[in-house]
């Protein structure tokens, strides 16, 4: 019979809503998909009863006695304000609990902030992390013996799986979906629950879309949103400055001061990002560079490297076949090189 899987969701007063609903619904999800069992979703807290999000909203939660340690399989802890991540762990009793679970567990983590419980128990020593970007600097300063990775969306070490900001931990838990369950089950709920796309572990927290939309400010952020959507399109710059009732003398030299960057740059970066992304899928070179208005396999391979310091077949590499002396030989030397974690002397 196959096996079912318990996931254990460590919640309290002051969690984010969606660090527990987000990859709850990806198990959920993944159980009707597969019509099966494959997930049994359990929320714990201290004390167990109705828990207050930090958005007011309130969910069922277990009592630690009412998880034996040795039943968990997966061990993930959510994230919230640094007031609330101090009082969950304050009991003892509860600290105790979670050590026994992590350390039988076949797989924990943490989801945003939550990582700063898992360090505070010493469970990240060693490790490279992922947290949400405003705690980065934080993480890594309160507690030296781990490496804090700032851009990845979330990270694996060993057993160890930790998820960057709030949203990142749904595209976490599909990854764990496609470890226990095969890929077509992962994408078939990632399709289930509307997502735009299933993000790799090593993309950026940072959306360079969404960056200068912020930063570049009227016209250019409508612009910019139009853009994202005819990425796979030919884009001329009369086109560009037309949409802004610009001419296109104007245009440029606006465009520039607000962005940094020339259009035809922007283009070829979003569409390089869009590149990065589509890299994850089994899609061919071919058909990433027709999908990101590249046009060629090879003027996609040339622009790639260029951008990221190696190529894509050596990217995908890197990214899929983790830990192994492949893996490990094309990593070697490139610019691309995940940091080293920091450790006691």
């Amino acid at each position: 019979m196959t096996k079912t899987r318990r996931m254990t969701l460590f919640a309290f007063d002051g969690c984010g809503l969606l660090d527990v609903a987000g990859p709850a619904s990806v198990f959920g999800v993944a159980n009707a998909i597969a019509r099966r069992m494959a997930y049994d979703v359990r929320v714990v807290s201290p004390h167990g009863g109705l828990v207050a999000t930090s958005c007011g909203m309130s969910i069922g939660t277990q009592a630690p006695k009412a998880v034996a340690p040795e039943t968990v399989d997966t061990m993930l802890v959510v994230g919230g304000g640094q007031d609330a991540l101090r009082r969950a762990i304050a009991p003892s009793a509860t600290r105790g609990w979670l050590r026994r679970c992590v350390r039988r567990a076949a797989r924990f983590g943490s989801v945003c902030s939550g990582a700063y419980i898992l360090a505070e128990l010493g469970e990240l020593d060693g490790l490279r992390v992922a947290t949400h970007w405003a705690n980065c600097d934080d993480l890594a300063m309160q507690y030296p013996d781990l490496s804090v990775d700032r851009n990845a969306l979330f990270v694996v070490s060993g057993k160890a799986w930790t998820s960057a900001g709030v949203s990142t931990g749904i595209d976490m838990a599909l990854a764990m979906v496609e470890q226990d369950i095969g890929r077509p089950v992962a994408d078939k709920v990632a399709k289930f629950m509307v997502l735009y796309a299933r993000r790799p572990g090593y993309q950026s927290q940072f959306s360079e879309m969404l960056n200068a939309q912020i930063s570049a400010g009227t016209p250019f952020a409508d612009l910019i949103s139009w853009l994202e959507g005819r990425i796979a399109q030919p884009i001329q710059i009369e086109e560009l400055a037309s949409r802004c009732g610009l001419s296109e003398r104007t245009f440029y030299r606006k465009f520039v001061g607000a962005t940094g960057q020339t259009p035809a740059q922007f283009i070829l970066n979003a569409r390089l990002e869009r590149a990065r992304t589509l890299l994850a899928t089994d899609l061919p070179l071919k058909i990433i560079a027709g999908q990101t208005g590249i046009g060629s396999a090879s003027r996609l391979s040339l622009a790639f490297e260029r951008k990221f310091g190696l190529s894509p077949s050596t990217f995908r590499k890197v990214h899929h076949i983790d830990g192994s002396r492949e893996a490990a030989a094309a990593l070697r030397g490139s610019r691309y090189a995940a940091p080293r974690a920091f450790r006691r002397g």
